[in-house]
């Protein structure tokens, strides 16, 4: 994975909410070096902001769930009144989004909100920006310029601006569209300039994984502020994470990207939490809470490992904060090699399960009570770990899987085993969750 790209560094929040910074690797004015701040995950509400109660309690469980900021609309002037009563009722810093009325901004600056997000497709008036811009200076606010693609072309403008920015890229539609969210981008940052303000975060969206790609690629090249990633109507959860995922992580591994919401038509919610997976795949964020590990279904599984899998999940992200690795594997085919690594994990068979602590054997129970006994394994290893009497990581035996027709099994698993003891290709050493039924 490439390095992150330096960009300038802008920081969201106050003391009472907490601060979060974005990109970062650039020396700031002062000519101090800063460092890349980690990736932060961000996310939007979905109800009316002026409803205020429903609305802190939305952004309560988004931030539960682990955002890092907020972003909420305020369409009319009755949203941002809304907020006076919001934000002191929250610990993110929030976003105002703001679209064809720059007054809303000025309005949700007032009322105490945290960045204001702009778009040069529907706010393009130069003594409005100016306004916000100053604004937001005044208060040591940042501002997010988003060209999405939908409205950035002036529809009774269009037809001449393509032919006069189509050679700028190559001869395609995709090709006309990124030259009009560049030169967009181009003529709204110069009043930005202009008033010597530079704390400003970028994003180019589009409901295309490829133009995404592409546009943030180039905008990467041309500007040395942050970039906000994202893809814009990526549609329900389904097949918009594969969209998001797609091109996020390409740009995100290629070291382009220093903040990013994944979009879906359905609970936000989803979003922190693929977001948050997202990065942490990449290795650039920390991991917080249990990795968990499973295989996927075969022929060779004799239980409902899809819901033994979602059981885990559920019981272990609620009581274990610690990055404990706990395996859940289906077959004594490939479990002991593929859960090599795990810190936790169950070994299973004909109604029982052998767990697994570092490597160690700690237990033999019956299938019933292999969920029970698993959580109460990975919180006493988090413990022995907060008080330093174990790591993360580290196996203290190599693992011998255990003998399927003396201590768990019957049937397939029989067969398995004695591949095991010859020695064949599927043998192996691990830690891992293997279930099954005679």
């Amino acid at each position: 994975m490439n390095a992150r790209r330096p960009t300038r560094q802008v920081t969201i929040g106050d003391a009472r909410v907490g601060f979060v910074k974005i990109g970062g690797g650039k020396p700031d004015a002062s000519g101090r070096a800063t460092e890349p701040a980690p990736v932060s995950v961000q996310t939007m509400t979905t109800g009316y902001t002026y409803d205020i109660d429903a609305c802190v309690a939305e952004i309560n469980r988004l931030t539960a769930a682990g955002a890092d900021v907020v972003r909420v609309a305020v369409p009319e002037k009755k949203d941002t009144e809304a907020l006076k009563r919001i934000i002191p009722q929250v610990r993110v810093p929030i976003v105002a989004d703001v679209h064809f009325h720059f007054q809303r901004a000025l309005e949700a600056i007032e009322a105490g909100v945290h960045k204001i997000r702009l778009n040069p497709g529907n706010i393009s008036d130069r003594a409005q920006v100016t306004d916000v811009i100053q604004a937001c200076k005044a208060r040591g606010l940042p501002i997010r310029v988003g060209v999405n693609e939908g409205s950035i072309i002036e529809r009774k403008d269009k037809e001449r601006r393509l032919k006069e920015l189509g050679a700028f890229f190559s001869d395609n539609r995709r090709g006309y569209l990124l030259a009009i969210m560049i030169t967009k981008l181009e003529e709204y940052l110069d009043v930005f300039y202009e008033q010597d303000f530079y704390d400003v975060v970028i994003s180019a969206k589009s409901m295309d994984p490829v133009t995404v790609i592409e546009a943030y690629t180039e905008i990467s090249k041309r500007f040395d502020h942050p970039l906000h990633l994202g893809v814009t109507h990526a549609g329900p959860k389904e097949t918009g994470c594969i969209r998001s995922v797609v091109a996020l992580g390409t740009l995100l591994a290629g070291g382009i990207g220093d903040t990013i919401r994944i979009s879906y038509a359905s609970d936000a919610v989803y979003e922190v939490e693929d977001g948050l997976e997202l990065v942490y795949s990449l290795g650039l964020r920390e991991r917080k809470g249990v990795e968990l590990i499973a295989c996927p279904t075969c022929g060779r599984i004799q239980v409902d490992l899809i819901s033994l899998v979602q059981d885990v999940r559920k019981k272990l992200s609620a009581e274990v904060a610690l990055p404990i690795k706990v395996a859940v594997m289906g077959c004594i085919v490939n479990g002991p090699g593929e859960a090599e690594g795990a810190d936790v994990a169950v070994f299973a068979g004909d109604r029982r399960g052998i767990i697994y602590v570092q490597g160690e054997r700690v237990a033999n129970v019956p299938e019933e009570q292999i969920l029970d006994r698993l959580l109460i394994e990975c919180k006493q290893f988090e413990a022995r770990v907060q008080r330093g009497e174990a790591r993360l990581g580290e196996k203290k035996v190599d693992i011998v899987p255990p003998d399927p027709i003396g201590a768990l099994g019957s049937g397939w698993e029989k067969m398995a085993a004695e591949k095991l003891r010859a020695g064949g290709e599927d043998g192996g050493t691990g830690v891992a969750l293997t279930v099954g039924r005679s």
